[in-house]
C-alpha cells in the first residue's frame, strides 16, 4: 500500500494494489474510487483534501 499526498493539487492518493484500473466511480464528491477487472478496489484519492483533514501530510499508521 502506498500513500501519497500532492501539496501542489491538494490531493491524497491511496494506492492498495497495482493491479490495472478500468472503472473509476465519484459517488461522493471528492473521493474518486478506482476498481480493476474484478471490481476490487484499487486507488481511492480525495481531492482538496487539506480542507477534509486537519493535517493532510501526517499518517498514523496501526497494525493491530
Amino acid at each position: 500500500m502506498k500513500i501519497k499526498y500532492d501539496k501542489e493539487v491538494d490531493v491524497i492518493n491511496i494506492q492498495l494494489s497495482e493491479a490495472e484500473i478500468v472503472e473509476t466511480d465519484e459517488d461522493k464528491p471528492g473521493v474518486i474510487i478506482d476498481y480493476d477487472k474484478n471490481g476490487n478496489i484499487v486507488e481511492i484519492e480525495i481531492l482538496n483534501a487539506s480542507k477534509n483533514t486537519s493535517h493532510p501530510t501526517k499518517v498514523e499508521y496501526e497494525y493491530a
